[in-house]
């Protein structure tokens, strides 16, 4: 019998709001961990470091946290992981009370909150299609949603971060970050769609589990394809936001300007998300992908040449619209080519592909911009993301973002999950050979 439409939207609203609240918390992160460092070296090589510390820990944890969200549940890894995400980040005010920040322990500590987040959100993006099929949603319409509420995130939480570092300094303002995680574990806590609990295939062991996910990714041309596209292209943006922006910014004197900046982006991102699922029924998939990459690129480079402030505003909103539906885009393709039992381990290893230039990213920035200074450093990292978009945009893999599902959700009566209604989209029922014709297989 199925409930009111209230009730069935209640998961998809618990977890969506959990996600706004840990995204907002870090949003207002990225803004007070670079310019903590600058404010107290005034190094931008420092600021990579830092950086850099935060990126190599979030490849690692990445890599294996879908391998933990298999092994322990959906739920309960969200819930853990938050709540040691939240306690991590309070610990930079309380060390600066006890002891002082130093370099040294700004870099440790940055670490180890870069250490939990992978987990808690691999387990909140697994969540996300039970959560949609309880509410009735399209998955795809689910996707656009669950970015665009990351873009609202991200644009409040460098606004708030700003804003918190100009009213109270940056190390105060980090109790913002914990206070966002907290209530995400209170929200995650009361979500119930089926999957979130004990799995009843989980994987054999943590390096077992993780080599089947990333042997699963590799094997599939399309999410090998996204994977190293993310890949190159996350190296290439990272610094941007981690380390020329807020230097930038930091010589002018103006916080407020660099959280308005990061703002107007994640403005774009939540318009482009929320577009993507209209787009995708107007245009092919791949052609949709090619398009934003190629968008995203070119502004990127706009914004290098560090024009007028209201330029860059322009240039920054559409660097967000453009890159919008690339993530809705890749959830999909995560979603309708991988089995229920392999979602968690998929997830990481896509984000952990995603983090894996990180590091070399933000070590190498530091040393361009000392050696080329900070508008030409800046120009040569958008030119080799505008290259990249150029040299992925036509890639063949991607036709197969327009193929049917390999694993779309169960049809009733299938014999698979509940009798009452479908299971989540992906769950181990594939279509016949004849219902799919894959040229990416």
């Amino acid at each position: 019998m199925r409930t009111s439409a209230a009730p069935r939207r209640t998961p998809l609203l618990l977890l969506e709001s959990a996600t706004l609240l840990s995204g907002i918390g870090n949003g207002v992160a990225i803004v007070a961990l670079p310019w903590l460092v600058l404010e107290r070296t005034g190094s931008a090589t420092a600021a990579g470091l830092v950086a850099a510390a935060a990126a190599l820990p979030l490849l690692l944890a990445s890599l294996v946290s879908g391998t933990i969200v298999d092994l322990l549940g959906r739920r309960r890894t969200a819930l853990v992981s938050d709540s040691l995400s939240a306690l991590s980040v309070a610990a930079i005010p309380v060390v600066d009370a006890v002891f002082g920040l130093n370099l040294g322990w700004i870099v440790v500590l940055a670490a180890l909150g870069a250490v939990f987040d992978p987990a808690g959100l691999t387990a909140r993006e697994t969540l996300l299609p039970a959560a949609a099929q309880c509410a009735g949603w399209r998955i795809e319409r689910a996707n656009g949603v669950h970015e665009a509420v990351w873009g609202i995130a991200f644009l409040v939480g460098p606004g708030v971060g700003g804003l918190l570092i100009a009213a109270i300094g940056p190390v105060p303002t980090f109790w913002a970050t914990a206070v966002g995680f907290a209530l995400a574990v209170l929200l995650v806590a009361a979500v119930r769609v089926p999957g979130a609990g004990r799995p009843q295939r989980p994987p054999a062991g943590l390096i077992s589990g993780t080599t089947e996910g990333v042997r699963f990714v590799w094997r599939d041309p399309l999410l090998r394809t996204i994977a190293l596209i993310t890949m190159v292209l996350v190296a290439l943006y990272l610094p941007v936001e981690g380390v020329l922006l807020p230097a930038y910014f930091v010589g002018q004197g103006e916080p407020a300007r660099l959280g308005i900046v990061l703002m107007v982006m994640s403005a774009g991102s939540v318009v482009g998300a929320l577009a993507s699922s209209a787009a995708g029924r107007l245009i092919k998939r791949r052609t949709l992908m090619a398009v934003a990459l190629l968008i995203t690129g070119g502004a990127l480079l706009g914004l290098a040449f560090l024009p007028p402030f209201p330029a860059m505003l322009a240039f920054a909103g559409l660097i967000g619209l453009a890159y919008g539906p690339v993530n809705p885009l890749s959830n999909y393709a995560m979603q309708t080519r991988t089995p229920e039992r392999l979602r968690g381990r998929v997830v990481g290893v896509m984000t952990s592909f995603a983090y894996a230039a990180g590091p070399a990213g933000y070590l190498l920035t530091g040393p361009l911009v000392q050696w080329l200074g900070l508008r030409n450093a800046f120009l040569a990292l958008a030119s080799a993301l505008l290259l990249a978009a150029v040299v992925a945009a036509p890639l063949p893999a991607l036709r197969t973002l327009d193929v049917p599902p390999r694993y779309p959700s169960a049809p009733p009566g299938s014999g698979i999950g509940p009798a009452e209604g479908p299971v989540p989209l992906g769950e181990q029922w594939a279509p016949s050979a004849h219902q799919v014709r894959d040229p990416g297989v």
